[in-house]
């Protein structure tokens, strides 16, 4: 229930007469001065809400706290209304290249250092910037919560003297890195910026990407930069949200302490809503390095939290969500789509409708067919329409969401921190269902007739290059020449700086309490008779089961020509069972509320169920049916294989599964180890439903199966509820041979051709040793902490933050139960190629032969030792959790063992482990890139080239 403050008003009206009392606090106050309180909100039984208190500071500054006393954490969300709708034109991307510039140091926090101190807390940290909003968040232990917010009122307050040029130039450089990596080296990665420019008109303030234009960053200076903080980061355009274990006095007397003395920035309006308008139909074409052409048709709608939203929603659950909906069953389950599928993308001045399609790779890649039954399902729509079944089925999804999402401190933050920026009500998951509940297949079909049918829209076809005879129409748009304002450069003069006036020195980092313990989950073992295992941990913080079960029946099991097996038998086991079609199981599924998935890894294939608790029975009523009922039909096997290898064809085109297969090839040339995890083209081709039968009788079996549990319901009820599998009788599986694998003598540079690449991925591997959780590989581990395994490590300073070559650098170690390896790699500008392979060698060099500093070994000791406490958190925490400790025989408190060697491991071990294991010399080095442009100069490094086909 929802407590408003009674405000001076109010309480006049009520005594009836007036009085010297102070009523901009309540009766009997312990609040500290300047601090009001506006709401509370008690957590409703039964209902899925999230407790909090709404407060706010003279300067302006929103603060929400919701107690959660379940795990010795706390998370920090400061987010500022500003994204990037709020630039001027031509001066694209400043929100998200601020948010780079916030963990640039500030006044009394110095340079990386935001990182250093949170990641030594043994806490994780991040920010994001999206077209509204900005936020800044954090994730640590209890005991870390006031250092937290000096951190995050050092930058809100005490910036603008620590940006320098110098910063600002790194910073830029990463951006661009960031672009480069995420949208221009990416299949289909400009899609969305085409579609914007054509969707909105020139100067909208959603008509280009919250990334921006490079020549838009190449145009500005380190003070334009400075003029967008004093504009948009003062309290009063903020609100900070802190959930978990806090005791409220305290954290407000902090909060006030921190934030309370930071002037107001200027005033902030809200912005009005802009829905996009077209005037006609445009078609647009890009070209693009794929090979599966695709099809996105976008139409405007209105904008977030508008009375259509909700009916919009379900229109596009209709058309394009689950095995359900139209687009699925008329052309993907058909072939004529490798994928499809709609959404409505809703932002807070406008939001659009969008169907989308991917064509099959080759000659059927012809879009305007494809485009031609698009329009069939949608007039076939507007003869049918919604069933209120189906709205039943949505219905179910969207109230079990709602509870899932209150499994986490994060996500119960991140959502009172959106709520309230952007409606001012932090909690809205009641009246969003209540929305969601109200919809009705005639608001359903009037949104369609009111957005879609017959309305103008985009089409965008994305064709391979060079083949523009595969687009839906030739091109009606083309994105025009920016028409761009003169800009007067901004000077130091023109900024007025404001700073806060306070009674403490600033410069005092503040003293961490007593560290906190997290507590390991009381766990409890079942032995099944017929050879199933089963680890649970009661978790009763939400009304929840998460549930996996496991079976020897992975790709590793698969023989040889036959790559893709366990794949395809898992895909082949969610297609229907004797009783039900696939799209009878869905529609109970949603109905319910729960997911039930198979994947196939590489040692086992899991069997994954997300479920109220009171719906379970039912749910695992549905895995007993297709556990031990599939249908296993030819016409389903055709389809599920050919869209398999589509999804070859796909996956294959990322720049990262060429360098992850390269790595396989050059480390286990010869063995059954360098085999792709998904299978080969050829391999796959030759699979046939027989086979499928086969792996299933002998894989999918209880001897050897583990079950992980985790959920609101006790050990009784969990075994009395998996009667299904203590009945199962089967063999034990095969067993795997394994193989050696052969030293690698000398060293090469492998060159992976990716023709016009504008970025390289730059690898250093070795071999290295299975999976061990407390042996040398975990001490190899914490060896290389400082060098590649965390963001102020000396690798990602060297070439990210100092260099600017690329948008992050890392390295660490992959290891199974038979084989490992040692991975260091960067996605890098094209040419800083060479120099970046110049530089992890150097990095490698005096890393191995000098060993970590005193300094370092403390920094290590202190953030891994305190990263337990974000461990256990959630469900599918704890459920990856017990699942790693089935899967390699692990000792319950093998977490506390790894403390203890934290915390008891000598420099002179780790040293020895860096001299062993780092020499640059024992590394093959990959390169994805350009061939052409590249080999000259790999060639400066006098290491023999060997140009690499990738086995696909």
């Amino acid at each position: 229930m929802r407590k408003f403050l009674l405000g001076a008003v109010s309480l006049t009206a009520l005594f009836g007469c007036t009085s010297n009392l102070d009523y901009s606090v309540p009766f009997f106050s312990s609040l500290p001065a300047g601090v009001t309180l506006v709401e509370e909100a008690d957590a409703i039984s039964g209902k899925a809400t999230i407790p909090y208190s709404k407060y706010t500071l003279e300067n302006g500054l929103t603060v929400i706290l919701s107690p959660d006393h379940s795990d010795p954490l706390v998370h920090v969300d400061v987010t500022y209304h500003v994204g990037s709708a709020r630039e001027e034109i031509g001066k694209s991307g400043f929100a998200h290249f601020f948010e780079h510039m916030m963990f640039q140091g500030s006044e009394n926090v110095g340079d990386q250092e935001h990182f250093r101190l949170i990641t030594e807390a043994g806490g994780s940290l991040n920010g994001s910037t999206n077209r509204d909003r900005t936020n800044y968040y954090e994730t640590v232990p209890a005991n870390q919560l006031e250092k937290m917010l000096w951190l995050e009122s050092d930058r809100m307050g005490f910036l603008l003297d620590a940006v320098s040029q110098r910063k600002f130039e790194v910073q830029r450089d990463t951006v661009k890195n960031e672009r480069a990596q995420n949208y221009d080296n990416r299949p289909y990665g400009l899609m969305w910026e085409k579609m914007g420019e054509a969707i909105y008109p020139e100067g909208h303030p959603y008509s280009w990407q919250t990334i921006g234009y490079v020549e838009d960053l190449d145009r500005v200076n380190v003070n334009d930069l400075k003029a967008f903080f004093l504009r948009w980061y003062g309290p009063n355009n903020a609100v900070l949200t802190i959930g978990g274990d806090i005791d409220v006095d305290q954290t407000l007397e902090w909060v006030n302490q921190y934030f309370g003395s930071i002037p107001r920035g200027p005033e902030v309006i809200q912005a009005k809503k802009q829905p996009a308008v077209l005037t006609q139909d445009k078609y647009v074409t890009l070209e693009d390095r794929i090979q599966q052409p695709m099809v996105l048709i976008g139409w405007p709608t209105q904008y977030s939290g508008h009375q259509d939203e909700m009916s919009l929603n379900a229109l596009a659950s209709a058309l394009g969500s689950g095995a359900n909906s139209l687009l699925y069953q008329k052309l993907v389950k058909t072939q004529k789509a490798v994928d499809a599928g709609a959404f409505q993308d809703c932002s807070e001045l406008a939001c659009n409708f969008y169907i989308y399609a991917m064509a099959p790779s080759g000659d059927k890649g012809q879009l305007q067919p494809l485009y031609q039954e698009m329009m069939k399902i949608l007039a076939g729509f507007e003869a049918q329409g919604i069933s209120q079944a189906r709205l039943e089925q949505i219905t179910g999804m969207s109230e079990s969401s709602a509870v899932f999402a209150l499994q986490s401190v994060t996500g119960k933050v991140s959502q009172l921190a959106a709520n309230e920026t952007f409606y001012g009500e932090p909690d809205r998951l009641q009246s969003q269902l209540a929305r969601i509940r109200a919809v009705t297949p005639e608001s359903v079909m009037a949104a369609y007739e009111k957005y879609v049918n017959g309305h103008h829209k985009v089409t965008l076809s994305v064709v391979p290059k060079g083949k523009l005879d595969f687009a839906v129409s030739p091109s009606t748009f083309t994105t025009p020449k920016r028409t761009l304002p003169n800009y007067a450069q901004v000077s130091e003069d023109d900024l007025a700086y404001r700073r806060p006036q306070d009674s403490f020195d600033r410069s005092i980092m503040p003293k961490v309490a007593e560290p906190v313990k997290a507590e390991m989950p009381e766990l409890y073992r079942v032995y099944f008779d017929n050879g199933a295992e089963l680890l649970g941990t009661i978790s009763d913080e939400t009304p929840t089961v998460q549930m996996d079960i496991r079976f020897p029946a992975g790709e590793r099991y698969a023989p040889k020509g036959k790559e893709g097996i366990a794949n395809l038998t898992a895909a082949m086991m969610q297609e229907g069972t004797l009783h039900s079609s696939l799209e009878e199981l869905q529609a109970r599924l949603d109905k319910l509320g729960s997911s039930v998935a198979i994947n196939a890894g590489n040692y086992t294939t899991t069997i994954s169920l997300a479920s109220l608790e009171k719906n379970l029975p039912q749910t695992l009523a549905i895995v007993d049916e297709v556990l031990f009922k599939p249908r296993f039909d030819e016409q389903d096997f055709d389809r599920v294989k050919q869209q398999m290898l589509e999804g070859l064809v796909y996956q294959h085109q990322q720049p990262s599964w060429l360098a992850s297969q390269a790595t396989r090839q050059v480390l286990f040339s010869g063995s059954i180890y360098q085999r792709p995890s998904d299978g080969t083209e050829a391999s796959v081709s030759q699979l046939t439903l027989d086979d499928v039968k086969a792996f299933y009788r002998q894989h999918y079996t209880p001897q050897g199966a583990q079950i992980v549990v985790v959920g609101d319901l006790s050990q009784s009820r969990v075994t009395e509820q998996l009667g299904f599998i203590q009945n199962w009788q089967g063999d034990v599986a095969p067993l795997l041979n394994p193989q050696l694998v052969t030293p690698i003598s000398g060293q090469s540079v492998y060159l992976i051709d990716k023709p016009g690449a504008p970025q390289s991925i730059v690898r250093m591997v070795r071999q290295g040793l299975p999976f061990d959780a407390t042996g040398e590989v975990y001490l190899t581990q914490l060896a290389n902490f400082n060098l590649a395994g965390n963001f102020n490590s000396r690798l990602n300073q060297n070439l990210r933050e100092d260099k600017g070559y690329t948008y992050g650098a890392s390295g660490y170690l992959a290891s199974n139960r038979e084989v490992g390896a040692v991975v260091f790699s960067a996605q890098v500008r094209a040419d800083a190629t060479v120099p970046s392979i110049v530089e992890m060698q150097k990095e490698l060099e005096q890393f191995s032969q000098q060993g970590l500093t005193d300094s370092e070994l403390n920094f290590m000791r202190l953030a891994v030792g305190q990263q337990d406490a974000l461990k256990y958190e959630t469900p599918s925490q704890k459920t990856q959790l017990l699942g790693t400790i089935l899967t390699f025989s692990l000792e319950e408190d093998y977490l506390q063992q790894r403390n203890e060697i934290v915390e008891t491991v000598n420099k002179q071990a780790l040293d020895a482990l860096a001299k062993k294991w780092f020499n640059p010399e024992d590394y093959q080095i990959i390169v994805v890139g350009d061939a052409k442009k590249l080999k000259p100069q790999l060639e400066s490094l006098q290491i023999p080239i060997k140009e690499l086909e990738i086995v696909q």
